[in-house]
Protein backbone atom coordinates (compact mmCIF):
# COMPACT_ATOMS: atom_id res chain seq x y z
CA UNK A 1 0.00 0.00 0.00
CA UNK A 2 2.82 2.26 -0.45
CA UNK A 3 1.08 3.73 -3.33
CA UNK A 4 -1.73 4.77 -1.45
CA UNK A 5 -2.34 8.55 0.15
CA UNK A 6 -5.17 8.85 3.04
CA UNK A 7 -5.91 12.41 3.26
CA UNK A 8 -7.33 14.13 6.40
CA UNK A 9 -8.42 17.77 6.57
CA UNK A 10 -7.55 19.50 9.63
CA UNK A 11 -9.02 22.06 11.22
CA UNK A 12 -8.69 22.55 15.37
CA UNK A 13 -8.04 18.70 15.65
CA UNK A 14 -5.27 19.33 17.72
CA UNK A 15 -7.20 16.63 20.18
CA UNK A 16 -7.65 14.03 17.46
CA UNK A 17 -4.99 14.45 14.80
CA UNK A 18 -1.96 12.94 16.77
CA UNK A 19 -4.49 9.73 17.95
CA UNK A 20 -6.04 9.43 14.03
CA UNK A 21 -2.51 9.12 12.65
CA UNK A 22 -1.21 6.44 14.32
CA UNK A 23 -4.91 4.47 14.60
CA UNK A 24 -5.09 4.72 10.53
CA UNK A 25 -0.88 3.59 10.59
CA UNK A 26 -2.02 0.74 12.66
CA UNK A 27 -4.43 -0.23 10.45
CA UNK A 28 -2.79 0.55 7.19
CA UNK A 29 1.22 0.66 8.12
CA UNK A 30 2.40 0.81 4.60
CA UNK A 31 0.18 3.27 3.40
CA UNK A 32 0.76 7.45 3.36
CA UNK A 33 -0.97 10.23 4.91
CA UNK A 34 -1.44 13.58 4.53
CA UNK A 35 -2.66 15.59 6.78
CA UNK A 36 -4.11 19.19 5.46
CA UNK A 37 -4.45 21.26 7.68
CA UNK A 38 -6.44 24.86 7.17
CA UNK A 39 -4.47 27.32 9.36
CA UNK A 40 -5.96 25.90 12.83
CA UNK A 41 -5.15 28.63 15.56
CA UNK A 42 -4.93 25.51 18.27
CA UNK A 43 -2.30 24.45 17.03
CA UNK A 44 -2.87 21.01 15.12
CA UNK A 45 -0.57 22.16 11.96
CA UNK A 46 2.52 22.41 14.87
CA UNK A 47 1.42 19.26 16.29
CA UNK A 48 1.07 17.04 12.81
CA UNK A 49 4.56 18.69 11.77
CA UNK A 50 5.92 17.06 14.61
CA UNK A 51 4.59 13.75 13.91
CA UNK A 52 5.73 13.95 9.87
CA UNK A 53 9.43 14.51 11.05
CA UNK A 54 9.05 11.45 13.21
CA UNK A 55 7.54 9.01 10.91
CA UNK A 56 8.65 9.55 6.70
CA UNK A 57 5.21 7.67 5.77
CA UNK A 58 3.14 11.31 7.32
CA UNK A 59 3.11 14.70 5.20
CA UNK A 60 1.59 17.43 6.02
CA UNK A 61 0.17 20.43 3.46
CA UNK A 62 -0.41 23.97 5.11
CA UNK A 63 -3.62 26.10 4.05
CA UNK A 64 -3.36 29.92 5.27
CA UNK A 65 -7.19 29.90 5.93
CA UNK A 66 -10.78 27.76 6.26
CA UNK A 67 -11.69 27.73 2.85
CA UNK A 68 -13.97 24.61 3.23
CA UNK A 69 -13.50 20.63 3.16
CA UNK A 70 -13.94 20.22 -0.81
CA UNK A 71 -10.76 22.82 -1.23
CA UNK A 72 -9.02 20.89 1.10
CA UNK A 73 -9.84 17.65 -0.97
CA UNK A 74 -8.95 19.70 -3.96
CA UNK A 75 -5.34 20.26 -2.35
CA UNK A 76 -4.87 17.09 -1.64
CA UNK A 77 -5.64 15.01 -4.32
CA UNK A 78 -3.64 17.24 -6.77
CA UNK A 79 -0.33 16.62 -4.74
CA UNK A 80 -0.81 13.51 -4.29
CA UNK A 81 -0.97 13.54 -8.41
CA UNK A 82 1.70 15.16 -8.77
CA UNK A 83 3.71 12.42 -6.73
CA UNK A 84 3.10 8.64 -7.61
CA UNK A 85 0.31 7.19 -5.96
CA UNK A 86 -2.37 5.35 -7.29
CA UNK A 87 -4.56 5.00 -4.55
CA UNK A 88 -6.58 8.28 -2.43
CA UNK A 89 -8.70 8.12 0.22
CA UNK A 90 -11.01 10.78 2.27
CA UNK A 91 -11.40 10.35 5.62
CA UNK A 92 -12.09 12.90 8.82
CA UNK A 93 -9.71 13.60 11.70
CA UNK A 94 -12.47 13.06 14.21
CA UNK A 95 -13.08 9.22 14.13
CA UNK A 96 -16.22 9.53 12.96
CA UNK A 97 -14.64 7.52 9.99
CA UNK A 98 -12.96 4.39 11.94
CA UNK A 99 -9.70 3.44 11.14
CA UNK A 100 -10.99 -0.35 11.34
CA UNK A 101 -12.79 -0.03 8.48
CA UNK A 102 -9.52 0.87 5.97
CA UNK A 103 -9.00 -2.64 5.02
CA UNK A 104 -12.45 -3.09 4.52
CA UNK A 105 -12.84 0.51 2.29
CA UNK A 106 -9.69 -0.73 0.57
CA UNK A 107 -9.87 -4.26 -0.33
CA UNK A 108 -12.05 -4.17 -2.98
CA UNK A 109 -10.11 -0.85 -4.96
CA UNK A 110 -8.60 -3.63 -7.68
CA UNK A 111 -11.68 -4.14 -8.82
CA UNK A 112 -14.02 -1.28 -8.88
CA UNK A 113 -12.99 2.55 -9.28
CA UNK A 114 -14.64 4.26 -6.28
CA UNK A 115 -15.00 2.54 -3.10
CA UNK A 116 -17.76 4.31 -0.70
CA UNK A 117 -17.87 3.51 3.00
CA UNK A 118 -21.95 3.52 3.45
CA UNK A 119 -23.89 4.35 6.27
CA UNK A 120 -27.19 3.13 4.43
CA UNK A 121 -26.20 -0.09 2.74
CA UNK A 122 -27.03 -3.02 4.38
CA UNK A 123 -24.91 -3.54 7.62
CA UNK A 124 -24.12 0.50 7.28
CA UNK A 125 -25.35 2.42 10.56
CA UNK A 126 -24.90 5.78 12.59
CA UNK A 127 -24.27 5.51 16.13
CA UNK A 128 -24.86 8.16 18.79
CA UNK A 129 -26.90 10.57 16.20
CA UNK A 130 -30.48 12.03 17.41
CA UNK A 131 -33.44 11.40 15.68
CA UNK A 132 -33.37 14.93 13.78
CA UNK A 133 -29.55 14.46 12.34
CA UNK A 134 -30.87 11.24 11.52
CA UNK A 135 -33.77 12.49 9.43
CA UNK A 136 -31.79 15.49 8.14
CA UNK A 137 -29.18 13.19 6.79
CA UNK A 138 -31.82 10.28 5.23
CA UNK A 139 -33.67 13.11 3.71
CA UNK A 140 -30.72 14.96 2.39
CA UNK A 141 -29.96 11.88 0.54
CA UNK A 142 -32.88 10.97 -0.57
CA UNK A 143 -33.35 14.22 -2.51
CA UNK A 144 -29.72 14.37 -3.94
CA UNK A 145 -29.88 10.90 -5.35
CA UNK A 146 -33.48 11.80 -6.61
CA UNK A 147 -32.31 15.09 -8.61
CA UNK A 148 -29.35 13.55 -9.68
CA UNK A 149 -30.75 10.37 -10.74
CA UNK A 150 -27.72 8.41 -9.01
CA UNK A 151 -28.49 5.02 -6.87
CA UNK A 152 -25.85 5.60 -4.66
CA UNK A 153 -27.01 5.13 -0.93
CA UNK A 154 -24.73 7.22 0.91
CA UNK A 155 -24.01 10.37 -1.69
CA UNK A 156 -22.93 12.58 0.70
CA UNK A 157 -20.46 9.89 1.71
CA UNK A 158 -17.08 11.17 2.91
CA UNK A 159 -15.17 8.14 3.63
CA UNK A 160 -13.91 7.19 0.14
CA UNK A 161 -11.15 5.09 -2.02
CA UNK A 162 -10.57 7.06 -5.67
CA UNK A 163 -8.54 5.18 -8.26
CA UNK A 164 -6.02 7.72 -9.52
CA UNK A 165 -7.45 7.40 -13.16
CA UNK A 166 -10.99 8.66 -11.45
CA UNK A 167 -9.01 11.79 -9.88
CA UNK A 168 -7.31 12.25 -12.58
CA UNK A 169 -10.90 11.71 -15.53
CA UNK A 170 -12.75 14.56 -13.23
CA UNK A 171 -10.74 17.57 -13.77
CA UNK A 172 -10.56 18.96 -9.94
CA UNK A 173 -9.88 22.25 -11.04
CA UNK A 174 -12.93 22.68 -12.31
CA UNK A 175 -14.90 21.60 -9.17
CA UNK A 176 -17.99 23.66 -7.73
CA UNK A 177 -17.98 23.21 -4.44
CA UNK A 178 -16.04 23.85 -1.30
CA UNK A 179 -18.47 22.63 1.41
CA UNK A 180 -19.63 18.86 2.21
CA UNK A 181 -21.55 19.07 -1.32
CA UNK A 182 -18.31 18.56 -2.61
CA UNK A 183 -18.63 14.90 -1.59
CA UNK A 184 -21.95 14.67 -4.25
CA UNK A 185 -20.16 16.43 -7.10
CA UNK A 186 -17.16 14.02 -7.05
CA UNK A 187 -19.53 10.89 -7.19
CA UNK A 188 -21.67 12.59 -9.86
CA UNK A 189 -18.69 13.08 -11.89
CA UNK A 190 -17.40 9.72 -11.54
CA UNK A 191 -20.75 8.34 -12.06
CA UNK A 192 -21.66 10.53 -15.43
CA UNK A 193 -17.65 9.44 -16.89
CA UNK A 194 -18.63 5.64 -16.70
CA UNK A 195 -16.74 4.90 -13.63
CA UNK A 196 -17.52 1.45 -11.43
CA UNK A 197 -18.33 2.53 -7.70
CA UNK A 198 -19.30 0.55 -4.66
CA UNK A 199 -20.66 0.86 -1.28
CA UNK A 200 -19.42 -0.94 1.48
CA UNK A 201 -20.85 -0.53 5.20
CA UNK A 202 -19.24 1.17 7.76
CA UNK A 203 -20.59 2.22 10.96
CA UNK A 204 -20.82 5.90 11.65
CA UNK A 205 -20.21 7.24 15.20
CA UNK A 206 -20.63 10.87 16.40
CA UNK A 207 -17.21 12.35 16.51
CA UNK A 208 -15.32 11.96 20.20
CA UNK A 209 -13.77 15.08 20.64
CA UNK A 210 -14.27 18.74 19.13
CA UNK A 211 -16.83 20.62 17.47
CA UNK A 212 -18.50 19.53 14.16
CA UNK A 213 -17.86 22.00 10.99
CA UNK A 214 -21.48 21.74 9.82
CA UNK A 215 -22.57 25.22 9.55
CA UNK A 216 -26.27 26.51 7.97
CA UNK A 217 -23.75 28.27 5.19
CA UNK A 218 -22.73 24.98 4.31
CA UNK A 219 -26.14 23.55 4.60
CA UNK A 220 -27.70 26.14 2.17
CA UNK A 221 -24.75 25.88 -0.45
CA UNK A 222 -25.96 22.25 -0.87
CA UNK A 223 -29.18 23.00 -1.76
CA UNK A 224 -28.10 25.24 -4.40
CA UNK A 225 -25.27 23.36 -5.16
CA UNK A 226 -27.37 20.48 -6.39
CA UNK A 227 -29.41 22.07 -8.64
CA UNK A 228 -26.29 23.87 -10.20
CA UNK A 229 -24.49 20.26 -10.61
CA UNK A 230 -27.30 18.84 -12.43
CA UNK A 231 -28.27 21.58 -14.67
CA UNK A 232 -24.22 21.46 -16.09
Amino acid sequence: MTDTLISIPTFNEAGNVERIVSAVLDQVPDAHILVIDDGSPDGTGDIADALAADDPRVHVLHRTEKAGLGRAYVAAFQWGLQRDYQVFVEMDADFSHRPQDLPKLLAPIGDYDVVIGSRYVAGGATENWGLPRRAISRAGGFYARALLGVDIRDLTAGFVAWKREVLETIELSTVEASGYVFQVELKYRAHRAGFSLLEVPIIFPDREVGDSKMTPDIALEALLLLWKIRLK
